[in-house]
């Protein structure tokens, strides 16, 4: 069963519409505002000054300043003010939750095979804040091990244990094939990143963004979400997915909590 969520339903009325959108951003003035942001993860709320984004009441933030990577809901903004800039931190950054496409029903998770539905640019600024100028280095080895075998990722009996309670508590967030690249969003204490290569039910290069030496629960949790997708896209899908290449399944309560809370209108089709 497909799921379509948007606004248009024929390819024809989609290219439209998205000509308008892009018409529509083009043509959008930026108004400085001061707006009331509320971070459900402190119960807090404060007043930030925007002078770069275009925001609307719903949307989902990050500031600088102390809640700096934290990311919160804008729940007023006022253009009628005078303030003293220096008392005042910024919003630097909002996440697009702008979700067109269709999902597909995957145990746990919907699934979309359109690399424009849910790219992976998009779903992590859900729950992290866009990189800043920062060096970031990587390094591999050859270690390769099949899904079907996962004991041959050598993690300790209790990663496992930990990695498969991540799992079965569907905290594997999202998580996308797109060609040979894999990446998922794992969520711990903070939402991790996890990156691999996928070839034939084959991992290779598996990294993670915790702090972790050895692989660890974010990882082990990955892969057997990626095995149970997989495991139904076969089942029930193959077509769809022979035909992109591509995939991404998002868990379902994340798909409703970020792509429809707080939205006043919009279409949802079944």
């Amino acid at each position: 069963m497909a799921y379509k969520i948007g606004f248009v339903k024929e390819s024809d009325e989609r290219k439209v519409e998205e000509l308008k959108n892009d018409v529509i951003k083009k043509d959008v003035t930026i108004r400085k505002s001061v707006v009331r942001v509320y971070f459900p993860d402190r119960n807090q709320a404060y007043s930030y000054y925007n002078d770069k984004l275009d925001l609307k009441v719903g949307d989902l933030v990050y500031v600088e300043g102390k809640l700096q990577g934290i990311r919160g809901r804008v729940t007023d903004v006022q253009y009628n003010f005078k303030i003293k800039i220096s008392d005042y931190k910024r919003v630097i950054a909002v996440a697009d939750t702008d979700v067109k496409g269709d999902f597909y029903l995957a145990g746990s998770h919907f699934v979309s095979f359109d690399a424009k539905a849910l790219p992976k640019d998009k779903v992590s600024t859900w729950f992290r804040a866009p990189m800043q100028d920062e060096e970031y280095v990587s390094g591999y080895d050859d270690a390769t091990f099949s899904l079907d075998q996962l004991s041959d990722m050598n993690v300790s009996k209790s990663v496992a244990e930990r990695g498969h309670e991540y799992y079965v508590n569907n905290q594997v967030r999202y998580i996308c094939i797109d060609g040979n690249r894999g990446y998922a969003l794992v969520e711990g204490s903070e939402t991790y990143e996890v990156e691999f290569e996928y070839r034939d039910r084959e991992i290779s290069n598996l990294v993670c963004s915790c702090f972790c030496s050895f692989n660890c629960k974010h990882e082990f949790a990955a892969m057997l979400q990626l095995r149970e997708t997989l495991d139904i896209i076969e089942k029930h899908y193959q077509e769809e997915y022979k035909r992109t290449g591509y995939f991404a399944a998002i868990h379902k309560a994340t798909l409703f909590n970020f792509a429809i809370e707080g939205k006043e209108k919009g279409k949802f089709t079944l």
